[in-house]
């Protein structure tokens, strides 16, 4: 069934994520690439956020630093009372393994594995996970557990990939092109599956993406232009993906 909601205001909510002057530089002298250029952001328990913006505009690097899966160059970067900016690696593997979800374009998935253990490898390592079958219950795959990844869709592998990466009840839901390799059927489900999990879970979820017409579902769209926030826009009632305008 189609999800919307109303979106609770900003205010209303806890702050996840302050980010302030936040720059990342690659390379040096002639080589250097400034992919963040002064990133002001702050996001909120429970927003579903769309990062829109072309290709080398910082999106992909954005959410690389707030999942502590890289360092920022110069700028503030906390999540809660976390200083992620002078983070230990050890405290960023910390961060990521008990707090954050990560979804790719790839799925990721080990082939041998089921789709029932392919989500249990993530709760063996959480502190609270939530068993792996209600996790793929969450994402309506309830009647696929004990199917390996050559039996299922496309699709269907990405919405194992969303169970696993919310098998350990994450506060944080990191998604880099999660639709990126899928027909645009098969991708409304997907976007369908992420939206029930952010309204169910109530995790501070972000999605990358190059398709514009995904912005109608989100609580915010956040435009990055050449390594910076060009635009922040709210919506205040979220559209279901599969009313969109695809």
């Amino acid at each position: 069934m189609p999800i919307a909601s109303d979106s609770p205001p900003l205010g209303s909510r806890a702050q996840v994520f302050r980010v302030r002057g936040l720059t990342k530089v690659y390379g040096s002298g002639a080589a250097e690439v400034r992919a963040l250029a002064g990133v002001d952001l702050d996001l909120f328990e429970g927003e579903l956020v769309v990062l829109l913006g072309p290709s080398g505009s910082g999106k992909t690097t954005l959410l690389n630093n707030l999942g502590g899966l890289d360092f920022p160059t110069s700028g503030e970067l906390y999540c809660r009372d976390m200083d992620l900016a002078g983070a230990s690696e050890d405290q960023l593997t910390a961060f990521r393994r008990q707090r954050v979800g990560f979804i790719f374009q790839f799925y990721n998935l080990i082939p041998s594995l089921t789709a029932r253990e392919n989500v249990g490898l993530i709760t063996e390592i959480a502190r609270d996970p939530m068993p792996p079958e209600a996790a793929l219950a969450l994402v309506n795959l309830g009647a696929r557990l004990d199917h390996f990844p050559a039996q299922l869709s496309g699709g269907e592998q990405q919405r194992v990939a969303i169970a696993r990466a919310i098998a350990k009840r994450p506060e944080i839901l990191l998604c880099d092109e999660p639709t990126g390799s899928l027909d645009v059927r098969t991708g409304i489900v997907v976007l369908e599956a992420l939206q029930r999990v952010n309204l169910e879970l109530g995790a501070l979820t972000v999605i990358i993406t190059h398709n514009a017409v995904m912005a109608g579902m989100a609580d915010r769209v956040i435009y990055l232009s050449d390594g910076a926030v060009h635009q922040v826009r709210q919506n205040p009632r979220r559209a279901a993906p599969s009313t969109l305008n695809w």
